[in-house]
């Protein structure tokens, strides 16, 4: 069997080795016990003990609102609907130096039963353990090469490492459709109209701690993928600078770059799928 073959081939036991430890990171245990956050009577996400108690009263009080701990679960509390509470709360953390990196993007909060309850800024969700849903897009050529990118090094997450062709979070105002849309565009200066054969390839699931906060944050996020063909005619191109460069890459090489762990942990668990690992 030639090296490319056997890197490409799931039973190979680098490949084997390599997909148990992906898949054993995706999902991990919060660092420390999480206790349930609800708000207007919803849980919507969770709250380590510690960060709690790095909020200072006064802090909570001047920005409206209150953590109660009431039968094992955090109330936030105040006037207003769960967006106004939730994006209160998230001023808390700003203000504290407790809050991811601040976008001045809302995404959508759901709770247990998966129904849109409210909206909170990007930079909460990872301290406040809310789940997010992002989607990502594969690019590949008609003679079967993949085209990735290289994250911009100022990116606050995974910066300098390599990634699908598109990767970015569904904000509240999107459609998966249309985050996949305004995305490519963003990252790759692609139209999606002009790709070929678009299809939804699947979903894949993370649930792991977070860095934010201290490492007091908890990541739960859902990806869709898509895959696409890029025509010959087109070639990526960033607009948005948060990529410092694109390469067209042959499959035995995306293959070498993933088992040496160049690509980010979400953009490796989309490739497996797509390789149909």
């Amino acid at each position: 069997m030639s090296v490319q073959k056997r890197l490409t081939d799931p039973a190979d036991p680098a490949v084997q080795a390599w997909l148990c430890h992906l898949r054993a990171d995706t999902r991990q245990p919060a660092l420390q016990p999480r206790r349930p956050l609800l708000v207007v009577g919803q849980e919507t996400g969770s709250l380590e003990d510690g960060l709690a108690a790095l909020l200072p009263d006064d802090v909570m009080h001047a920005h409206g609102v209150a953590l109660r701990l009431q039968a094992g679960q955090w109330h936030l509390q105040g006037q207003g609907d769960a967006t106004v509470l939730l994006n209160a709360l998230a001023r808390v953390l700003r203000a504290t130096g407790h809050s991811g990196p601040w976008r001045d993007e809302q995404l959508a909060v759901c709770n247990v039963q998966g129904q849109r309850i409210a909206t909170v800024e990007r930079g909460a969700v990872r301290p406040l353990g809310i789940a997010t849903q992002a989607v990502h897009l594969v690019g590949e050529t008609a003679d079967g090469r993949i085209w990735v990118q290289q994250r911009a090094d100022n990116k606050p997450t995974n910066p300098g490492m390599w990634d699908t062709l598109m990767g970015g979070m569904v904000a509240a105002c999107d459609t998966v459709a249309e985050a996949v849309e305004r995305e490519t565009w963003e990252e790759a200066g692609l139209r999606v109209a002009e790709l070929q054969g678009q299809r939804h390839g699947g979903h894949v699931l993370f649930e792991r701690p977070s860095d934010e906060a201290e490492g007091r944050g908890f990541m739960r996020e859902r990806i869709d993928w898509f895959g696409a063909t890029v025509p010959p005619a087109l070639e990526p191109g960033n607009q948005d600078g948060e990529v410092q460069a694109f390469a067209l890459i042959e499959r035995d090489q995306l293959v070498e770059w993933l088992l040496q762990g160049r690509f980010t942990p979400e953009a490796a668990q989309v490739l497996a799928a797509w390789l149909g690992w």
